[in-house]
């Protein structure tokens, strides 16, 4: 290997570490946040989020503007793409989020906490996946990408507000000052988030993190003659090419998305052995089973249809200020929202405990 692919190899274990360590102790989650903020009222998670977005969007667009990445070069940001397929994912995977109880990050947090019921999401959710992206279902999805995509000449809010005869330095730094500022704004206009230091701190380091993976992947990992995928946090298709390369070690290579996975989980173990946290859970039903093999099922289908996750779309393809990543975040908040109120809303189970 060359050095360029050394460092991203353990650029993408370091920043995996981060996150487990942060998502643990914090309890950094999309799923738990709009659900203490819709359904108890209490939005510090969902501020700690905003924070986390305004910091990425902010550190990422820097890095663009700087020359030192080229965003163009990630999936967010290629010529053509569906609306449609990329909504509809969105929604799945919300949807399939409140089934499963915690997103796909959550899920490899949680499991190194010792959460037995993680263990099946994320196999099942890595099986599914594969299949959408390259195996069973993966004809019916490039069937319907290539009958819905359009290849728009804007493809990002910046360069939406370039056409209108500002300069692209400007369209970025504005489109880039309003939504970070905005985010932050908001994050801390909030008494008891600005005295839960530890949300904040968690909020900072998760944004640093995205920005960490754009400049480990597009800037320190840039080689003309063996160059690495330009990316940064995002779980679906590296917890599918994860258990893959579980399965099929010798012949395939190692990439940022499967060192990362790994650093989450022993990011979070680590943390869990330290701090006392870490103790064997399992389901406590068959119907809780079902329901979580049902909800993994949708969000490695759905997330691979809108390429990414809560934190794939939500965190780093909104910092590239995409506008296919507003698209996939909207179809998951709907989902989202759907399973927790409304007549399709998942019931909870009686004797089951949320973490």
């Amino acid at each position: 290997m060359q050095d360029s692919t050394h460092i991203v190899l353990w650029g993408g274990l370091l920043i995996g570490l981060g996150y487990g360590s942060v998502g643990l102790l914090s309890g950094f989650c999309l799923l738990s946040s709009l659900r203490g903020w819709w359904a108890d009222g209490d939005s510090r998670l969902i501020r700690t989020f905003a924070l986390a977005l305004g910091v990425a969007v902010a550190g990422t667009q820097l890095l663009a503007a700087s020359g030192l990445v080229d965003l163009s070069k990630s999936i967010y940001l290629q010529p053509s793409f569906s609306a449609p397929l990329i909504f509809a994912g969105g929604v799945l995977f919300g949807y399939g989020m409140v089934l499963a109880n915690g997103c796909s990050s959550r899920a490899l947090v949680l499991l190194g906490c010792g959460n037995l019921r993680s263990l099946v999401v994320v196999i099942v959710l890595g099986i599914v996946a594969t299949m959408t992206l390259k195996g069973l279902i993966a004809p019916l999805r490039i069937m319907l990408l290539q009958a819905s995509q359009v290849a728009p000449k804007t493809i990002s809010v910046p360069a939406l507000l370039a056409a209108t005869g500002t300069g692209d330095t400007f369209a970025r730094t504005l489109a880039a000052s309003l939504m970070s500022g905005a985010l932050i704004i908001f994050a801390f206009a909030h008494a008891p988030f600005q005295r839960a230091r530890g949300q904040i701190a968690a909020g900072i380091a998760v944004g640093f993190l995205v920005v960490a993976g754009w400049f480990a992947t597009g800037y320190l990992g840039a080689d003309d003659f063996n160059p690495a995928p330009v990316g940064s946090l995002t779980f679906i298709a590296p917890i599918a090419d994860t258990v893959q390369y579980v399965m099929f070690s010798t012949g395939l290579s190692l990439s940022f998305g499967v060192t990362l996975v790994a650093g989450v989980f022993s990011g979070s173990l680590l943390t869990a052995v330290a701090t006392r946290r870490f103790a064997l859970e399992g389901f406590v039903s068959p119907r809780h089973m079902l329901r979580s093999v049902a909800g993994a099922a949708l969000m490695g289908a759905g997330g691979a249809m809108a390429y990414g996750c809560s934190v794939g779309q939500g965190l780093t393809g909104l910092s590239t200020l995409a506008l296919p990543s507003f698209i996939a975040v909207g179809g998951i908040l709907l989902g989202t929202a759907a399973g927790l109120r409304g007549a399709f809303r998942v019931q909870p189970l009686a004797t089951e405990v949320a973490r």
